[in-house]
C-alpha cells in the first residue's frame, strides 16, 4: 500500500491545514483532536510518512521511535495523566477501524472513559 500524501496528518504537517499544537519535537507532533471524545483528546504523530504501527516500528531509526514515545510521556507528566488515568490507542488496519493511514495514537484522559469495547 502506497502512503497518502494529501491525508489530513500530511497536510498538517506540511501547514496546509492548522491544528492546535500541543507539543512537538524533532519527530512527532502531539494536537488536540478536533472531534474530542474526552476531556482531553490528543492525537500524537510521526512527522514522517508511516501508515501504521507495523510501519514504524520496523521502517523508523530508534530516534524517531525515542521522540515519538518521549513526547506522549512528556505530555502524561505535563498534565500529571499518570494521577488519575489515561488511555492510549492506536487503531491498525480495517478491522481496527484507522480512518487515516498515518500512524497516530489518540491520548485520552480528563473522565473515566469507561470499558474499552463493549
Amino acid at each position: 500500500m502506497t502512503y497518502d500524501k494529501n491525508n489530513i496528518f500530511a497536510k498538517i504537517l506540511r501547514n496546509e491545514i492548522p491544528c492546535n499544537i500541543v507539543d512537538q519535537n524533532a519527530n512527532a507532533l502531539a494536537f488536540n483532536d478536533i472531534s474530542p471524545r474526552a476531556p482531553i483528546h490528543i492525537l500524537i504523530i510521526p512527522k514522517k510518512e508511516y501508515q501504521n504501527f507495523n510501519e514504524f516500528i520496523s521502517l523508523a531509526t530508534k530516534d524517531e521511535i525515542i521522540d515519538f514515545y518521549e513526547l506522549i510521556n512528556k505530555i502524561i507528566k505535563k498534565n500529571k495523566l499518570y494521577e488519575s488515568g489515561y488511555r492510549i490507542i492506536a487503531n491498525n488496519g480495517s478491522n481496527a477501524n484507522q480512518e487515516v493511514k498515518h500512524l497516530h495514537y489518540h491520548l485520552l484522559a480528563g473522565k473515566n472513559l469507561g470499558l474499552m469495547i463493549n
